[in-house]
């Protein structure tokens, strides 16, 4: 199965006074539907963990929160989310990673996620205890929607490769 990571961090009290910006889909879910998942990171029964990365316009999200669009970025937090919930809930770092890593690209039949000969050269170089502060301005993507903003993080992408070729390097 697969979970986005905003599932594995939020609930639904976290929608707070009707903050658009947390409007996804799936929804965020009761705390013990949470737990739960985390309970299932932590028995490696969660195959892949997702960014659900589906960014939504400004004016598509400043709506009442019945009529605002459902989405928001999560590609620039999957990693952090996840690492944030591992130094939380005391999982281990390897146990964490697999549902980014080897896990999805088991599910798919690919060779990626791993690191070995002949591999594709598909590698993040992160810190993983380095805490920052999610801030949308400071977002990549167009759209600037994320339910974490404003949130204490763990852990930095650094620098990204596909294919051996940096397509990613924090300045």
């Amino acid at each position: 199965c697969s979970v986005a990571a905003y599932s594995l961090f939020f609930n639904e009290l976290d929608v707070g006074d009707y903050l658009t910006y947390c409007k996804v889909q799936p929804p965020f879910r009761i705390e013990s539907d949470r737990m739960a998942l985390i309970d299932g990171l932590q028995r490696g029964v969660i195959d892949a963990v997702v960014s659900a990365h589906d960014p939504q316009p400004t004016e598509d999200k400043r709506l009442p929160i019945a009529d605002a669009a459902y989405g928001a970025v999560g590609l620039e937090t999957l990693l952090s989310a996840l690492l944030s919930i591992a130094v939380r809930e005391d999982i281990p770092l390897l146990t964490a990673l697999k549902p980014v890593t080897s896990g999805p690209a088991d599910l798919l039949g690919l060779p990626q996620g791993r690191l070995a000969k002949g591999a594709p050269a598909d590698l993040v170089l992160f810190d993983p205890t380095a805490p920052w502060a999610c801030d949308r301005d400071d977002l990549s993507s167009r759209s600037k929607n994320s339910p974490f903003d404003g949130r204490k993080l763990e852990g930095r992408v650094l620098r990204t490769w596909v294919n051996g070729a940096t397509v990613f390097e924090r300045g």
